[in-house]
């Protein structure tokens, strides 16, 4: 049992409001056309009720610093490093512009383990989040933390390889090219200053990145979009994604997507230019 299970529980509750104003930023970021008045698309909810802390409470990486106090969410794991391993969601209903929202957020559960990469920890966040109090979006996010990286540890992910992507297998195929300005537009709407995503002397030096690295939710959004375009906006009842290995910014991702099973349910994906698996993703209608 990890030393932090006293963390499980812990709730914490955000209130927030879909303004025409965050709506036309977000519609703007992803260069989609305008919802005003409407239901927004799927994957809105990842910059509503966004973290709020001081700077002067941001630890060195940028997130808000943990500690073993009660206002402490996450636990104070020794491990520095943080990333958003994955998600799995449910929408209930669609988020329209000018809703009052409400999320509940509760650590569901909290576990560590030892692994060829050194000490791992894991923390799942479940989420509840409302519009004018109905039901609108459930989620469980697990987060990853890991030990320093070795001032000396090769960066990641690899050089490309002389491999090129094959986008033939899959239904729908869509190659985007991240720059620092997306990057930049999706920090800001979701508040986020981890320093990877900005700052390629920290992401390079201290997290051994090989450049700066893409939000795991931007490219699930850029996901959700794929599927928007082929089923049309909120028509899946759940997604699921994980990311697998870095996508680095200024370099190609390509987007793909394809039926399973019966029809009802999708399996999705983000590969880098070389075949490299970036992010794995399923979802139903």
């Amino acid at each position: 049992m990890s030393a932090f299970a006293s963390w499980i529980g812990r709730a914490q509750s955000a209130s927030d409001t879909l303004d025409e104003a965050r709506a036309a930023r977000w519609l703007a970021t992803f260069d989609l056309s305008a919802h005003m008045g409407e239901a927004m698309p799927q994957g809105i909810h990842f910059c509503l009720c966004t973290p709020d802390a001081p700077t002067a409470q941001l630890g060195k990486d940028g997130h808000p610093a943990r500690d073993t106090s009660e206002a402490s969410f996450l636990p104070p794991f020794p491990m520095p490093r943080r990333m958003w391993a994955s998600s799995r969601i449910a929408f209930h209903a669609p988020i329209a512009v000018g809703a009052a929202i409400s999320r509940l957020s509760t650590v569901a559960s909290v576990s560590e383990k030892s692994g060829s990469s050194g000490r791992l920890a894991f923390v799942d966040i479940e989420h509840r989040t409302q519009a004018d109090g109905a039901l609108a979006v459930s989620e469980m996010q697990t987060l990853v933390y890991r030990d320093v990286a070795a001032a000396d540890a090769p960066l990641v992910p690899p050089q490309p390889g002389a491999d090129a992507f094959d986008p033939s297998r899959w239904e729908a195929h869509r190659q985007i090219l991240p720059d620092p300005r997306l990057l930049f537009r999706f920090s800001a709407l979701t508040f986020n200053t981890h320093r990877i995503h900005y700052d390629a002397h920290y992401a390079r030096e201290v997290e051994r990145y090989r450049g700066l690295v893409v939000h795991g939710p931007l490219t699930a959004s850029l996901l959700l979009q794929l599927a928007a375009g082929e089923l049309g906006d909120n028509a899946l009842t759940s997604f699921a994604f994980r990311g697998l290995s870095p996508a680095i910014c200024g370099e190609a991702l390509h987007l793909v997507m394809r039926k399973t099973g019966e029809g009802s349910e999708f399996e999705l994906g983000a590969f880098a230019s070389d075949g490299r698996h970036v992010m794995s993703a399923k979802a139903a209608i």
